[in-house]
Protein backbone atom coordinates (compact mmCIF):
# COMPACT_ATOMS: atom_id res chain seq x y z
CA UNK A 1 0.00 0.00 0.00
CA UNK A 2 1.27 3.55 -0.83
CA UNK A 3 2.02 6.23 1.37
CA UNK A 4 0.93 4.18 4.17
CA UNK A 5 2.39 4.16 7.78
CA UNK A 6 4.95 1.73 9.32
CA UNK A 7 3.78 -0.64 12.34
CA UNK A 8 6.45 -0.63 15.06
CA UNK A 9 6.32 -4.11 17.38
CA UNK A 10 7.79 -2.43 21.05
CA UNK A 11 9.89 -4.61 23.16
CA UNK A 12 8.58 -4.28 26.85
CA UNK A 13 10.86 -5.07 29.54
CA UNK A 14 10.87 -8.92 31.50
CA UNK A 15 12.08 -7.96 34.75
CA UNK A 16 12.88 -5.27 37.13
CA UNK A 17 16.08 -4.91 35.36
CA UNK A 18 17.33 -0.92 34.58
CA UNK A 19 15.43 -0.62 30.75
CA UNK A 20 18.82 0.88 29.14
CA UNK A 21 20.44 -2.65 29.88
CA UNK A 22 17.24 -5.07 28.26
CA UNK A 23 16.07 -1.78 25.62
CA UNK A 24 18.24 -0.52 22.84
CA UNK A 25 18.50 3.18 22.97
CA UNK A 26 17.80 3.86 19.64
CA UNK A 27 14.29 2.47 20.32
CA UNK A 28 13.33 5.50 22.30
CA UNK A 29 13.48 8.33 19.76
CA UNK A 30 11.26 5.84 17.72
CA UNK A 31 8.41 5.38 19.95
CA UNK A 32 8.42 9.30 21.18
CA UNK A 33 7.32 10.23 17.75
CA UNK A 34 3.73 7.78 17.59
CA UNK A 35 0.69 9.47 18.49
CA UNK A 36 -1.44 5.58 18.62
CA UNK A 37 -0.35 2.81 20.60
CA UNK A 38 -2.20 -0.60 20.88
CA UNK A 39 -1.27 -2.06 24.09
CA UNK A 40 -2.72 -5.24 26.29
CA UNK A 41 -2.94 -2.68 29.58
CA UNK A 42 -3.56 1.32 29.13
CA UNK A 43 -2.37 1.28 32.52
CA UNK A 44 0.98 -0.22 32.40
CA UNK A 45 1.72 1.03 29.28
CA UNK A 46 1.51 4.26 30.34
CA UNK A 47 3.87 3.21 33.20
CA UNK A 48 6.37 1.61 31.27
CA UNK A 49 6.49 4.63 29.30
CA UNK A 50 7.12 7.13 31.81
CA UNK A 51 9.40 4.60 33.12
CA UNK A 52 11.01 4.71 29.75
CA UNK A 53 11.43 8.22 29.72
CA UNK A 54 9.82 11.18 32.13
CA UNK A 55 9.62 13.78 29.16
CA UNK A 56 7.04 11.23 27.47
CA UNK A 57 3.92 13.20 26.35
CA UNK A 58 1.73 10.79 27.13
CA UNK A 59 -1.69 12.52 26.99
CA UNK A 60 -0.58 13.05 22.87
CA UNK A 61 -0.80 9.34 22.59
CA UNK A 62 -4.25 7.46 21.44
CA UNK A 63 -4.28 3.87 23.14
CA UNK A 64 -6.09 1.23 21.90
CA UNK A 65 -6.87 -1.87 23.88
CA UNK A 66 -6.29 -5.25 22.61
CA UNK A 67 -6.88 -8.19 25.25
CA UNK A 68 -9.22 -10.74 26.15
CA UNK A 69 -11.83 -8.05 26.48
CA UNK A 70 -11.76 -6.97 23.19
CA UNK A 71 -14.17 -6.53 20.28
CA UNK A 72 -12.16 -7.97 17.89
CA UNK A 73 -14.11 -6.67 14.87
CA UNK A 74 -13.18 -3.32 15.59
CA UNK A 75 -9.54 -3.75 15.24
CA UNK A 76 -9.65 -2.89 11.60
CA UNK A 77 -10.58 0.29 12.29
CA UNK A 78 -7.53 0.94 14.67
CA UNK A 79 -5.43 0.84 11.62
CA UNK A 80 -6.61 3.91 9.97
CA UNK A 81 -3.87 6.09 11.23
CA UNK A 82 -1.78 3.69 9.34
CA UNK A 83 -3.70 3.59 6.21
CA UNK A 84 -3.34 7.31 5.84
CA UNK A 85 0.38 7.67 6.19
CA UNK A 86 1.01 7.76 9.79
CA UNK A 87 3.04 5.20 11.85
CA UNK A 88 1.85 3.25 14.83
CA UNK A 89 3.15 1.30 17.80
CA UNK A 90 2.37 -2.54 19.22
CA UNK A 91 3.38 -3.18 22.64
CA UNK A 92 2.81 -6.34 24.72
CA UNK A 93 2.95 -6.65 28.66
CA UNK A 94 6.20 -8.02 28.83
CA UNK A 95 8.36 -9.03 25.84
CA UNK A 96 8.11 -9.05 21.98
CA UNK A 97 4.93 -8.25 20.73
CA UNK A 98 3.45 -11.01 18.94
CA UNK A 99 5.05 -13.53 19.93
CA UNK A 100 2.60 -15.72 22.68
CA UNK A 101 1.14 -12.32 22.47
CA UNK A 102 -2.24 -11.26 20.83
CA UNK A 103 -0.65 -8.62 18.88
CA UNK A 104 -0.24 -11.27 16.57
CA UNK A 105 -3.26 -10.44 14.95
CA UNK A 106 -2.78 -7.01 14.45
CA UNK A 107 0.24 -7.69 12.51
CA UNK A 108 -1.69 -10.45 10.69
CA UNK A 109 -3.92 -7.74 9.10
CA UNK A 110 -1.21 -4.90 8.79
CA UNK A 111 0.31 -8.10 6.46
CA UNK A 112 -2.22 -8.64 4.36
CA UNK A 113 -2.98 -4.77 3.59
CA UNK A 114 0.53 -4.83 2.30
CA UNK A 115 1.80 -2.05 4.84
CA UNK A 116 4.81 -2.29 6.26
CA UNK A 117 5.80 -3.58 9.69
CA UNK A 118 9.31 -2.95 11.86
CA UNK A 119 10.59 -5.49 14.94
CA UNK A 120 12.44 -3.71 17.12
CA UNK A 121 15.25 -5.17 19.22
CA UNK A 122 14.56 -6.41 22.25
CA UNK A 123 13.99 -8.86 25.20
CA UNK A 124 12.41 -12.13 24.39
CA UNK A 125 12.03 -14.72 27.03
CA UNK A 126 11.78 -17.57 24.58
CA UNK A 127 15.16 -16.67 22.61
CA UNK A 128 17.00 -15.99 25.72
CA UNK A 129 15.62 -19.53 28.01
CA UNK A 130 16.87 -21.34 24.77
CA UNK A 131 20.62 -19.55 24.19
CA UNK A 132 21.08 -20.48 27.77
CA UNK A 133 19.65 -24.12 27.76
CA UNK A 134 22.61 -25.66 25.69
CA UNK A 135 19.84 -27.20 23.80
CA UNK A 136 19.61 -27.17 19.67
CA UNK A 137 19.27 -23.73 18.92
CA UNK A 138 18.81 -24.65 14.96
CA UNK A 139 15.62 -27.05 15.83
CA UNK A 140 13.42 -25.84 18.15
CA UNK A 141 9.40 -25.22 18.95
CA UNK A 142 7.46 -23.00 21.11
CA UNK A 143 4.32 -25.06 22.51
CA UNK A 144 2.47 -22.43 24.60
CA UNK A 145 0.55 -23.88 27.52
CA UNK A 146 0.21 -27.52 28.14
CA UNK A 147 -3.45 -28.89 28.89
CA UNK A 148 -4.37 -28.49 32.25
CA UNK A 149 -6.03 -31.85 32.76
CA UNK A 150 -3.40 -34.56 33.81
CA UNK A 151 -4.31 -36.94 31.06
CA UNK A 152 -4.22 -35.20 28.05
CA UNK A 153 -0.76 -33.24 29.73
CA UNK A 154 0.96 -36.40 29.83
CA UNK A 155 -0.07 -37.24 26.32
CA UNK A 156 0.88 -34.20 25.29
CA UNK A 157 4.42 -34.00 27.24
CA UNK A 158 5.23 -37.61 25.92
CA UNK A 159 4.79 -36.30 22.26
CA UNK A 160 6.55 -33.91 22.70
CA UNK A 161 9.66 -35.58 24.01
CA UNK A 162 9.13 -37.92 21.55
CA UNK A 163 9.54 -35.25 18.78
CA UNK A 164 12.62 -33.70 20.23
CA UNK A 165 13.82 -37.12 19.82
CA UNK A 166 12.94 -37.95 16.58
CA UNK A 167 13.70 -34.32 14.85
CA UNK A 168 16.44 -33.94 17.31
CA UNK A 169 14.55 -30.54 18.14
CA UNK A 170 14.25 -28.36 21.58
CA UNK A 171 10.18 -28.13 22.61
CA UNK A 172 9.67 -25.05 24.58
CA UNK A 173 6.62 -24.19 27.18
CA UNK A 174 5.38 -22.42 29.28
CA UNK A 175 3.05 -22.43 32.74
CA UNK A 176 0.73 -20.29 34.78
CA UNK A 177 3.48 -18.90 37.13
CA UNK A 178 1.33 -19.76 40.23
CA UNK A 179 1.46 -23.52 38.86
CA UNK A 180 5.48 -23.80 38.47
CA UNK A 181 5.98 -25.85 41.28
CA UNK A 182 3.81 -28.65 40.26
CA UNK A 183 5.18 -28.14 36.62
CA UNK A 184 8.37 -29.07 37.60
CA UNK A 185 7.45 -32.46 39.66
CA UNK A 186 4.95 -32.74 36.96
CA UNK A 187 7.90 -32.97 34.37
CA UNK A 188 10.41 -35.10 36.93
CA UNK A 189 7.99 -37.58 37.36
CA UNK A 190 6.73 -37.86 33.58
CA UNK A 191 9.38 -36.98 31.38
CA UNK A 192 12.53 -40.45 30.87
CA UNK A 193 14.78 -40.08 33.14
CA UNK A 194 17.73 -38.85 30.88
CA UNK A 195 15.76 -36.76 29.08
CA UNK A 196 17.13 -32.95 29.76
CA UNK A 197 14.74 -30.52 31.30
CA UNK A 198 16.26 -26.86 31.53
CA UNK A 199 13.93 -24.33 33.63
CA UNK A 200 14.81 -20.71 33.26
CA UNK A 201 13.20 -18.03 35.51
CA UNK A 202 13.10 -14.48 36.27
CA UNK A 203 15.70 -13.92 32.69
CA UNK A 204 17.79 -10.90 32.87
CA UNK A 205 16.69 -10.22 36.50
CA UNK A 206 19.92 -9.13 37.91
CA UNK A 207 19.12 -10.62 41.37
CA UNK A 208 16.87 -13.68 40.99
CA UNK A 209 17.82 -15.01 37.37
CA UNK A 210 17.88 -18.70 37.38
CA UNK A 211 18.93 -20.89 34.51
CA UNK A 212 19.12 -24.53 35.00
CA UNK A 213 19.74 -27.93 32.95
CA UNK A 214 19.60 -31.23 34.16
CA UNK A 215 18.56 -34.42 33.65
CA UNK A 216 14.44 -34.86 34.18
CA UNK A 217 15.77 -37.38 37.31
CA UNK A 218 17.71 -34.73 39.47
CA UNK A 219 14.82 -32.60 38.94
CA UNK A 220 13.21 -34.63 41.53
CA UNK A 221 15.49 -33.54 44.28
CA UNK A 222 15.02 -29.27 43.48
CA UNK A 223 13.81 -27.65 46.41
CA UNK A 224 13.88 -24.11 44.44
CA UNK A 225 11.23 -22.14 44.53
CA UNK A 226 9.44 -21.25 41.20
CA UNK A 227 5.90 -20.29 42.07
CA UNK A 228 4.90 -16.90 41.56
CA UNK A 229 7.96 -16.12 39.26
CA UNK A 230 8.14 -15.80 35.46
CA UNK A 231 9.20 -19.21 33.78
CA UNK A 232 10.24 -21.17 30.66
CA UNK A 233 10.34 -25.08 30.52
CA UNK A 234 12.34 -26.79 27.81
CA UNK A 235 13.22 -30.09 27.02
CA UNK A 236 15.66 -32.14 25.08
CA UNK A 237 15.90 -35.86 23.90
CA UNK A 238 18.23 -35.31 21.53
CA UNK A 239 21.60 -34.48 24.08
CA UNK A 240 23.34 -37.06 25.98
CA UNK A 241 22.96 -36.40 29.62
CA UNK A 242 24.77 -33.47 31.63
CA UNK A 243 25.95 -33.43 34.82
CA UNK A 244 24.05 -30.37 37.14
CA UNK A 245 22.66 -30.03 40.42
CA UNK A 246 19.87 -27.58 41.55
CA UNK A 247 19.58 -26.04 45.65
Amino acid sequence: MKNSGTLYLIPVNISDAPLESVIPVGNLPIVKQLKWLIVENVRTARRFLKRWDKSFDIDSITFFELNGHTDLTRVGEWLEPLRRGESMGIMSEAGCPAVADPGALVVEKVQREGMKVVPLVGPSSILLSLMASGFNGQGFAFNGYLPIEKGERIQVIRELENESRRKNRTEIFIETPYRNNSMVAFLAESLKPDTMLCVASDITDPEHESIKTMPARKWKNCTENYDKRPAIFLIYSGAEPKEGRCK
